[in-house]
């Protein structure tokens, strides 16, 4: 755990976060990346204590700022920073000054007039984290723009397959589904290859991007259409949900021949009997995957959602300055 106790440790984290924002992970490091995942197995020895809290963030007030419908994210980030003991403040756009007209960045300003040190922010416009950043002095976290990215499910997404499957470099690792219009999918090719993985994405070809480079600027996807061709060889595939709310239009036909063509089924399973399923979630039985294949004991999805409060107390604390506040006193 990052604490007064251990300041090579702490001293060493700081000075290898290079950010001071988690917009996205397409600029981050192998090393940042590295350094985030060892903070978060340190806290994920926290989580296991008889009391899992810390005073490491004391004093820093966090308000998380979301302007879109979300359970998984804001519950992880919540408890992740009273985990923390740092001061939350909990901000949703419904029934708020939004809905009367105020902008985002009015809001933010007026939200920082209260001497908010760090903003945690899930938007419906991809690149609002980044506008922010302009108009608060606040360290700026993206929980989810559009459908740009989502750095932090990346991350956990990460560590989870890293504890079942070894280190990232040379592991395959097939994206399944509606990759066009999901952020989790862009997180998670940028930080993929960024450790060394192989990635291969699969999918209709109407919910894949036209233009992969724009994706994977540091590396090479895979690219097929074919179920059985993404699992062959793989160590973990990862289904994605198809957002419907984010396409305007049905670009398949039905959920059910989706299923038949895209979804992973218990046959999967015992034909690829080293092959771990995840799920970013929320997961839609029956589409994605089979009922039977979510409550597999190869499914590592609920391990997913345990890693987000241990992976987001780890951003938390490496952006927030209480390493270098605690080697100060």
């Amino acid at each position: 755990m990052p604490d007064t106790t251990q300041k090579s440790k702490a001293e060493k984290s700081v000075q290898g976060l290079q950010h001071r924002h988690l917009l996205g992970l397409q600029t981050y490091s192998a090393d940042e990346i590295a350094l985030i995942l060892q903070t978060a197995r340190q806290f994920r020895d926290v989580l296991d204590r008889p009391i899992k809290r810390v005073p490491t963030l004391r004093g820093v007030t966090v308000v998380n700022l979301f302007f879109e419908p979300s359970t998984r994210t804001r519950i992880s980030f919540e408890l992740a920073e009273k985990r923390l003991s740092a001061d939350t403040v909990n901000f949703t756009a419904s029934g708020s000054s939004v809905s009367k007209g105020e902008t985002l960045k009015d809001t933010a300003q007026n939200i920082e007039a209260m001497k908010i040190d760090m903003v945690v922010l899930r938007h419906v416009s991809p690149g609002a984290p980044q506008f922010l950043t302009q108009c608060v002095d606040a360290v700026v976290i993206n929980a989810g723009d559009g459908a740009h990215e989502h750095p932090t499910q990346a991350l956990l997404d990460m560590l989870t397959i890293s504890d079942h499957c070894g280190p990232l470099e040379g592991l395959k690792v097939s994206i399944i589904g509606d990759i066009l219009h999901s952020r989790v999918a862009r997180s998670g090719i940028h930080g993929l290859l960024a450790m060394g993985a192989d990635v291969t994405i699969c999918g209709p070809n109407p919910l894949l991007p036209l233009h992969l480079e724009d994706m994977s600027p540091n590396g090479t996807v895979r690219v097929t259409h074919r179920l059985e061709e993404a699992l062959e060889g793989a160590d973990v595939a990862m289904a994605l949900r198809i957002q419907m709310e984010r396409q305007g239009r049905n670009l398949f036909p039905s959920t059910r021949e989706y299923h038949e063509q895209y979804g992973i089924k218990s046959e999967h399973l015992k034909r690829y009997p080293d092959l771990r399923v995840m799920h970013p979630g929320p997961v839609n039985r029956g589409v994605e995957l089979a009922s039977e294949v979510v409550d597999h004991e190869r499914a590592i999805i609920l391990n997913q959602v345990t890693n987000g409060v241990a992976v987001r107390m780890a951003v938390l604390y490496l952006l927030s300055g209480a390493a270098k506040s605690s080697m100060a006193e």
